[in-house]
């Protein structure tokens, strides 16, 4: 361990100059300081004209995938909503009515899919737990919204529109 040292510092007690008194040494400082923000680059970006770069690895908006017929991936194993930490993601699982299970790949589904984004934190773990690819996060930015009830992304809202 370090032992703490006491060091004393000598403080030059000379009067102060003219100029000292009247701080116009350290008024032209801070006035270059100014004059020096002035001409470096802008840190601010004008977002609807100007877009900033995200980084590769960004992640934003769940989006819901379908299959090359226009089937919905998801088969409503939870998986997702048991991988979130955050425990943003809620749904319920159904079965499909007799005789439709040609239509579609799998007999169950999920009838309800809720996302609370207010409650996400955009880990990826839902992605990462899906075992038919059924979810992934876009690169699209979250809008804002007014409500809190406008965050909360149904089915609906994730799923990719059909071709």
């Amino acid at each position: 361990m370090e032992k703490l040292t006491k060091r004393s510092v000598q403080v030059d007690r000379s009067p102060l100059t003219l100029s000292e008194k009247a701080y116009i040494p350290s008024i032209l400082k801070g006035l270059s300081i100014t004059v020096g923000h002035v001409f470096k680059k802008k840190a601010t970006v004008s977002y609807p004209e100007e877009k900033r770069p995200f980084s590769p690895v960004f992640r934003g908006l769940h989006i819901l995938n379908r299959d090359e017929q226009g089937r919905e991936n998801c088969t409503a194993c939870g998986l997702c909503a048991l991988a979130c930490p955050a425990e943003a993601i809620t749904m319920e699982a159904a079965e499909r009515k007799p005789g439709e299970e040609h239509l579609y790949r799998e007999e169950k589904y999920a009838a309800k899919y809720e996302i609370n984004m207010l409650r996400c934190i955009f880990c990826g773990y839902c992605e990462e737990a899906c075992p038919k690819d059924a979810i992934y996060m876009s690169e699209t930015v979250m809008p804002a919204n007014y409500t809190r009830k406008g965050f909360i992304y149904k089915k609906e809202d994730l799923l990719i529109p059909k071709k």
